[in-house]
């Protein structure tokens, strides 16, 4: 941390926050993943397993791994919003929340910035919902949710690049701003190593309402992945790292091979002025334009914003 100290006190602090976050995921994920490796040799590849790509990666490199960001990298939308209609489903909140979440999601989207006023919300609201609710309930009813909403939204391309990983003897994790407990969920049932997510603080089982650091999203994924490689003796110049989205810039600059996944126009331009690969699985011409799937963004947008409105004139 005394490297930090050319930062002013509020800079020093975000960094700080951002490390604490990405060491806490790195040590959640180690934990997952010695289950889904125990797991993983039960699960073979189904007849209807997607084609893979064939020009990576190197076989047999151990110090080599890949790190997918998970919405719109492996699964189209998001997977917090997923989950928060399972909850909805499951009367976890009321209809005023779901709204609520549904206008953040859709300004976001319009809006193509993160506001640390909108963030903050959210992470606020998601919090206060699973307060007092045990990591094992959670755990239980995400493997219900992903059944619900979230395996039919996984890109077979992408699947099919975490695939040749595998194949390769290579771990492959993913890395997201959604509750590690999700994304562990996630990573089992698509065969993968484990989950870098943001971790809740738990007491005896039950949440508190409290994250441990930050939500791992930005600068604090990329410490995660620094932590998790260090941990597993990596080299991440041989490492592979995928993500829709520029924010995740930092997370790709670590590795040597860098994959912009159904980009953003932000990381498009990067990615081409870096030269790093490029793969867009979208059929849409205008779901490449505004960064998200045409169906589901356009739905998530319309929709959301019709509920904060209604919302804001039932309130007035």
């Amino acid at each position: 941390m005394a490297a930090l100290g050319w930062l002013t006190p509020r800079r020093r602090s975000a960094t700080a926050r951002s490390v604490l976050a990405g060491e806490a995921s790195a040590e959640a994920a180690r934990k997952s993943s010695q289950e889904l490796e125990e797991l993983a040799h039960d699960a073979a590849p189904g007849a209807d397993a997607p084609d893979r790509e064939p020009e990576f990666p190197v076989l047999g490199d151990e110090k080599a791994a890949a790190f997918f960001d998970l919405d719109n990298t492996v699964m189209q939308g998001a997977a917090l919003f997923h989950f928060g209609r399972g909850l909805y489903k499951r009367k976890f909140f009321e209809t005023r929340d779901l709204a609520r979440f549904a206008w953040q999601q859709a300004w976001f989207r319009l809006a193509g910035i993160e506001d640390p006023e909108h963030m903050q919300d959210a992470r606020d609201s998601a919090l206060s919902i699973v307060k007092g609710h045990r990591v094992a309930e959670l755990m239980s009813i995400g493997e219900e949710i992903y059944d619900e909403y979230m395996a039919e939204r996984i890109w077979p391309g992408t699947r099919a690049l975490a695939q040749a990983h595998l194949d390769a003897g290579q771990k492959v994790w993913l890395v997201t701003a959604a509750p590690v407990e999700i994304a562990t969920v996630i990573a089992r049932r698509l065969g993968l190593t484990g989950a870098l997510g943001t971790v809740a603080e738990s007491v005896d089982g039950v949440y508190t309402g409290k994250l441990v650091g930050e939500p791992l999203h930005g600068p604090a994924k990329a410490e995660a992945v620094r932590a998790l490689a260090a941990a597993e003796g990596l080299d991440l110049s041989r490492c592979a790292a995928y993500s829709d989205s520029h924010n995740d810039i930092p997370m790709l600059s670590l590795v040597g091979h860098p994959y912009a996944i159904n980009p953003d126009a932000k990381l498009r331009k990067h990615a081409r002025t870096f030269e790093w690969r490029l793969r867009d699985y979208r059929t849409a011409r205008k779901a490449a334009k505004v960064g998200i799937p045409a169906a589901a963004g356009v739905g998530a947008v319309a929709g959301g914003t019709a509920a904060a409105i209604a919302l804001h004139r039932r309130r007035r």
